[in-house]
């Protein structure tokens, strides 16, 4: 008898201990049972990052004001330091040749153009080459904090970088300054695409193309970190890739 009062009493502290938990996911929930536009686009913003969903235009208009209170606010720092703690800590782990190198997207990877898509609604509005390389032109992107913090600690392991962005070959004088003026200024190399060897092929292809072409030549891709899946995926990407948060856009 005894043993049975004890399970008894057992199941219902789970059981209440389980309604306590599971109280604040109700409270996201409306009164009909219909997922809040938060829970919604927090979900919306997993299948982004998972790759999950892809080939999308625009956040959705409903998403505008979750993406922003996301990209200003703590989580995203928060979710960039994760994975440049890993990055870190992985690199501590590696005995370090002459040849070896970390491969660096450049947009939203190393410099932050939260000044540009603040004025475009975070990402709502359809991307729009020309007013996004005037942007450029102004060299006014800031570094993204927790990747500097990264970078510098790379040079302090003695690590080679290589900065591989789509920016295009036009753009290298303004690039070079930017980077340099937040403080990434030191690189092994700094490859910008150049769109003649590259008319109608796809983002995936060039930066793989691009990577064989660093392993031609003796390098060895230790690591690969950037903010699209684009940066991540095809061949030669690296012994590991990290993926930074980026719910703004996507490059297929």
């Amino acid at each position: 008898m005894k043993v049975l009062v004890l399970f008894v009493a057992t199941v219902l502290v789970a059981c209440h201990a389980s309604d306590y938990q599971m109280y604040p996911l109700r409270l996201k929930t409306s009164h009909v049972g219909q997922y809040s536009t938060e829970v919604l686009c927090a979900s919306w913003r997993l299948g982004v990052e998972a790759n999950n969903l892809i080939k999308w235009k625009t956040v959705p208009e409903a998403c505008q004001e979750f993406v922003a209170d996301y990209v200003l606010g703590n989580q995203y720092r928060s979710d960039s330091k994760t994975v440049c703690r890993e990055v870190y800590f992985y690199a501590k782990t590696l005995n370090i040749t002459d040849k070896d190198v970390f491969v660096f997207d450049v947009d939203e990877t190393l410099l932050c153009n939260l000044q540009y898509y603040s004025k475009h609604g975070f990402g709502v509005e359809r991307f729009n080459a020309t007013a996004f390389a005037n942007w450029v032109a102004e060299g006014e992107a800031y570094a993204l904090p927790e990747t500097l913090v990264l970078y510098d600690k790379l040079m302090s392991l003695g690590i080679k970088v290589v900065f591989l962005t789509e920016r295009l070959v036009s753009q290298r004088a303004i690039t070079v300054a930017n980077l340099k003026d937040v403080g990434f200024d030191k690189w092994e190399k700094l490859i910008l695409k150049d769109p003649a060897a590259y008319t109608g092929k796809s983002t995936l292809t060039y930066k793989a193309t691009e990577r064989r072409k660093l392993e031609e030549s003796g390098y060895r891709i230790i690591g690969n970190v950037g903010d699209q899946w684009t940066d991540l995926m095809g061949s030669y990407r690296g012994l590991r890739t990290f993926k930074l948060p980026n719910p703004m856009y996507y490059i297929g």
